[in-house]
């Protein structure tokens, strides 16, 4: 009993992170909150990440510790169980634990309005490369600027060529799976992977505190609900501003429509229920208040970034493939430069380059989506070049193999 309440008492104390670089966080979100007109954080509001910090996903949390039984007690979860699960349904024999967690994933709320989230689907899809290159670029990269998660990832090995190319394609997997048509309902791709990554979660959470091999009081939890519900909005407001910086539309229908699959997909994979939004906006003052309470770079950040850049010429190219592992290394880097600018590159101790794959993203887009996009067979063809992007995605990180994320193992 002591030791829980010990535990107890160090989840309720902030992790030395939270607001350990405010000036910091300030400027970094300075454009965020001009353009979306975006407040200060309340008290109440800053006070909340604070205790989401230390908080876990508590249903997952259930299901890994009940796979820790001994291999004889009849409440173990085994691989078998959470597989079949996914794949079929629970057994009506399946261990109390189990059919507990999948009954409330199950449960699909009442706001979920799936022609809404076929429609998100869809624009994601229209996105085309777009959408690959601003999720590396600004969402996984700019986020290794702040000391934590990018800390968790190279405890985990993120920094071998290896394990970078695999964390990559397994990433593309999981945002493709949700985007094709009819991914996240039930027996869909999508649904099964988000499910799948949420278990993986909290294996790793349980891996590393049963191991000692992480400091919560200086990081929190390992993956907690502050750091889940921000990486939740990489794939809904990040991944819209983003494209539009690279001169994509985004009319506020399909914002909405963006923002409810991910809602939807955040509410699966276990993110508070008051961190879903359908409202753009509102996603980007969550993320401008976590903004202010994010620590500095560390040491972790710039290597894992450098580990992603320099994994560019490693991955699986068609034609010319040493020229072309040069070029889209470079392409990245000048990428990179326009998302982040050239303090966010020394930040990451990154080499600079001109921004000039911007331009060449602009021009392209232009002729996509501003003039072929608007004749009768617009739609169609942003498809065309969506599933050619995500084929394309997909060979460069598997070669022949299919994509597939990590298996679950304890």
């Amino acid at each position: 009993m002591a030791s829980v309440l010990v535990a107890n008492n160090q989840r309720s104390t902030p992790p030395r992170r939270f607001g350990s670089a405010p000036e910091r966080g300030r400027r970094i979100g300075r454009m965020l909150r001009t353009y979306w007109h975006l407040g200060d954080p309340t008290e109440a509001e800053l006070a909340t990440i604070a205790a989401r910090l230390m908080q876990r996903d508590e249903p997952a949390a259930a299901v890994v510790a009940a796979m820790r039984l001994p291999a004889d007690d009849p409440a173990r979860v085994s691989m078998r169980d959470v597989h079949t699960a996914l794949e079929h349904g629970v057994p009506a024999d399946a261990p109390p634990v189990l059919r507990d967690f999948f009954a409330r994933v199950d449960d699909t709320p009442d706001w979920v309005d799936p022609q809404l989230c076929e429609h998100g689907a869809q624009v994601v899809r229209r996105f085309g490369r777009n959408a690959s290159d601003v999720l590396l670029q600004l969402a996984l990269i700019g986020g290794y600027r702040f000391g934590g998660p990018v800390d968790l990832l190279a405890e985990t090995g993120g920094l071998r060529a290896a394990t970078a190319k695999r964390r990559l394609g397994e990433t593309q997997t999981w945002a493709i799976a949700v985007a094709q048509e009819g991914g996240m309902r039930r027996h869909g791709q999508g649904w099964k992977l988000t499910v799948h990554v949420r278990l993986m979660h909290a294996l790793v959470n349980e891996s590393f505190e049963r191991n000692g091999r992480w400091d919560s009081q200086q990081w929190g939890l390992p993956i907690n609900q502050a750091d889940l519900a921000s990486t939740l909005n990489l794939f809904s407001g990040a991944l819209m501003m983003g494209v539009r910086a690279l001169g994509v539309p985004v009319n506020r229908a399909d914002s909405r429509a963006v923002m409810h699959l991910w809602r939807y997909v955040g509410w699966l994979i276990g993110v508070d229920d008051d961190w879903l939004f359908d409202d753009e906006r509102d996603q980007h003052q969550l993320s401008y208040n976590v903004l202010q309470v994010q620590s500095d770079v560390t040491d972790a950040g710039g290597q894992l970034a450098g580990a992603l850049v320099d994994v560019q010429t490693d991955l699986e190219y068609r034609v010319l493939p040493a020229l072309a592992g040069r070029y889209e290394r470079e392409r990245l880097l000048s990428m990179l430069e326009g998302f982040l600018g050239p303090r966010g590159m020394r930040d990451l101790r990154l080499p600079q380059r001109p921004p000039w794959a911007f331009g060449v993203a602009w021009i392209r887009n232009t002729v996509s989506y501003q003039l072929i996009g608007r004749t009768p067979a617009g739609g169609r063809y942003l498809e065309w070049r969506g599933r050619r992007a995500k084929d394309l995605a997909m060979y460069r990180y598997f070669g022949g193999d299919p994509g597939e994320i990590g298996k679950l193992s304890v």
